[in-house]
């Protein structure tokens, strides 16, 4: 007989816990066991055991300490901001107000005004109300009855709650259900474009070449092979960029005299008219087949300036046309690497490079944009034009087929997108476009946020004006039902309409008015589980950049603003739709351009001697006025930042509606309010990207 052990006088000083189990053994050591509880052993151990006055005292100091921490990094945050805004204050003589200098956007100024004085009423009316107890912000609140009000503003509140649950809730539901219907349909279509980027790379699906087009056996008749390119450098008082592009250009890998280079200048500063003169007489005299055209009737920008250079009488003597801003420094090979997609293809008539930034990194503003452009690229560019061979022309580092511009009505002056609007027609006249990205131009992203809101709005509202243009052409062209369904459904209305619209609309005000109007509430997947997901995916093309990944998202919003105003300016043709202006330039280069330019300066002085030497006097008296332009026009004019009252205002309704998520403990309601409302106001404050002196 085992012995029995019996711990039911322990276990009986304590409450019995659990169940009496009892466990039979084959052949046991012990025949039965009875347990009542659960040993001391086991039991769980309280916190403060083990625990003396000393060591309860250094854990306190260290909750403090990292408390401290906290406090003084959001005082630093908080220090620095004040002394941004305080310095804008103070210059405030030297700064441009954007709504004094231009009147485009005061409808959307005064709506957001309004809303914002709005919230500021309704918040100031609820915090006085929450001090008072009465809490009635869930939807799920009964209202009270006549007889249990407690006095006026008892009763102002309850109106209050009537009047929104009955009339303000309803229409602002109605709205966010429509946008997010948009906003999951725009979601759909960039996963299926990101899917077709992964298909492409996985089944590895590119244009391809039919052997060496340009390899000739019969080393004499080599250069017989090449067609004839017409290359064209369209700018406008390019004083920054100019030099480093025309060089780029002159170094194309191509015979002489199959080549033929267009500086189309458009500048209206004769200091930078005579630089680029210069420029094209140093190359030329090099060697290269390079002539220098200025227009004396400068209109319709960009379109007019490649209209007038297209209807030279020698053009007709050209197969091809590439087109090069004046920011673009094409590689040597450039020609060699695009112009062979032509042979045995003659319903081909663009092929398109991918562009690569010289300044991608130079700041916050400069890496954003990077994110964007690398997503335009990598998936849309190449994901249209693999699948559907059609994509929009990206205005330079393409080469088009003359033949196509000609059939496609060339260029025209209507619109400010002259790029989008001839890769229209000639995609409504049936010929095809192929991107390459393998192919890589260097060029420049702007550095201050002036520069990129200016860029962004004739990129948002011109899409929408060409879009009024063509739609007529579109109805009526004989391409197939899809691929009209494709350029209006798809390539406007979704990517260029719904966008901008529901951004804006969704994020920027009727999520800050749903914290007013709790009855109408976001879910939290709208704000942020598929906001951050779509974020991620347009991130993957540049996974390096994964830690700006937030930064992304809330600038995104921000830029909303600008990109929606510009939608609505070009659809209903309003003052702002056909302006153009030029966007600023820094003149860098890459580090390889660097080392190449000290080389060339090296052979430029050695060679200027020799020009000196045999020069005539009227070249030295042209050289001398050059470098006076230089010495007196050369230093930069000193700008400042700028304030943008619709950012400032909307940074003003988000934290105002942060500050309302507090009283119904909305966590990430809060932060992404509080996160939103410091990106405008920091945008307001023109303090991301390059500041100026």
């Amino acid at each position: 007989m085992a012995p029995s052990f019996d711990f039911s006088n322990r276990w009986m000083k304590e409450t019995q816990k659990g169940t009496p189990v009892v466990v039979t053994m084959e052949n046991p050591t012990f025949s039965v066991v009875e347990i009542n509880g659960a040993d001391a052993a086991f039991r769980p151990v309280e916190k403060t055991r083990g625990k003396n006055a000393k060591q309860v005292t250094w854990f306190l100091f260290l909750k403090a300490y990292h408390a401290i921490g906290c406090v003084t990094w959001f005082a630093t945050v908080l220090w620095s901001l004040m002394g941004a805004i305080r310095k804008r204050l103070i210059d405030r003589e030297g700064v441009t107000l954007e709504s004094e200098k231009m009147e485009k956007g005061k409808v959307l100024f005064t709506v957001i005004k309004v809303f914002l004085v709005s919230s500021l009423v309704v918040l100031v009316f609820e915090v006085v109300v929450y001090l008072q107890g009465w809490h009635f912000g869930n939807p799920s609140v009964h209202i009270p009855r006549a007889a249990d009000l407690e006095g006026l503003m008892h009763l102002v509140y309850v109106a209050w709650l009537r009047f929104r649950g009955e009339y303000i809730a309803p229409p602002m539901q109605a709205l966010s259900k429509f946008c997010i219907v948009l906003f999951l349909i725009q979601s759909v279509d960039r996963m299926v474009l990101c899917f077709g980027c992964f298909w492409i790379k996985y089944k590895r699906i590119k244009p391809k070449i039919d052997g060496d087009a340009l390899k000739v056996d019969d080393i004499e008749g080599s250069a017989c092979s090449h067609p004839m390119v017409l290359v064209q450098i369209p700018m406008c008082n390019e004083r920054e960029v100019y030099e480093q592009s025309i060089s780029a250009v002159c170094q194309i890998d191509w015979p002489r005299d199959r080549l033929l280079i267009q500086v189309l200048d458009d500048s209206d500063d004769e200091s930078i008219q005579w630089l680029i003169k210069t420029e094209v007489r140093k190359w030329s005299q090099k060697g290269i087949n390079i002539i220098y055209r200025y227009r004396l009737v400068r209109t319709g920008y960009k379109a007019g300036n490649l209209k007038s250079a297209m209807s030279c009488d020698y053009v007709k003597d050209y197969e091809f046309v590439a087109i090069f801003d004046a920011d673009f420094q094409p590689h040597p090979d450039f020609l060699k690497q695009t112009v062979p997609y032509f042979k045995d293809n003659p319903e081909l008539g663009l092929v398109q490079a991918r562009w690569a930034f010289v300044n991608k990194d130079e700041n916050l503003l400069t890496r954003l944009q990077n994110i964007n452009l690398c997503f335009h690229f990598e998936v849309e560019q190449q994901v249209n034009g693999a699948f559907l061979n059609f994509f929009g022309f990206n205005g330079t580092a393409g080469v088009w087929r003359i033949k196509a511009l000609e059939e496609s009505g060339g260029w025209l002056e209507r619109t400010t997108v002259e790029d989008m609007d001839i890769a229209v027609r000639a995609h409504l006249n049936g010929w095809k476009f192929i991107f390459v990205n393998d192919v890589k131009v260097l060029c420049e992203v702007p550095e201050s946020y002036e520069a990129y809101r200016k860029q962004q709005h004739r990129w948002h509202s011109g899409p929408m004006q060409l879009f009024r243009l063509c739609l007529p052409a579109i109805l009526r062209s004989k391409i197939s039902p899809w691929k009209k369904g494709n350029l209006i459904l798809l390539f406007f209305l979704l990517r260029k309409l719904i966008l901008p619209f529901y951004s804006f609309t969704l994020f920027c005000i009727i999520l800050p008015l749903t914290m007013f109007v709790p009855e109408a509430e976001l879910p939290l997947w709208v704000i942020c589980y598929i906001p951050v997901f779509m974020s991620f995916l347009n991130i993957l093309p540049a996974p390096k950049y994964f830690p700006f990944l937030v930064p992304y998202l809330l600038f995104e919003n921000t830029m909303s603003v600008t990109k929606f105003n510009a939608m609505i300016s070009g659809l209903f043709q309003l003052g702002s739709s056909y302006e153009w202006i030029v966007t600023k330039k820094a003149g860098r280069s890459s580090e390889s351009d660097l080392v190449a330019a000290a080389e060339r300066e090296v052979k430029s002085i050695m060679e200027q001697q020799k020009i000196h030497r045999g020069a005539s006097d009227s070249v030295l008296v042209e050289s001398n006025q050059c470098k006076e332009h230089k010495e007196t026009n050369g230093t930069p004019v000193k700008k400042a930042n700028k304030i943008y009252k619709k950012e400032l205002t909307l940074a003003l309704l988000l934290l105002t509606a942060s500050v309302r998520s507090l009283l119904s403990a909305q966590g990430v309601h809060f932060y992404y309010l509080l996160f939103q409302g410091v990106t405008f106001l920091l945008v307001g404050l023109d303090l991301i990207g390059q500041q100026m002196s």
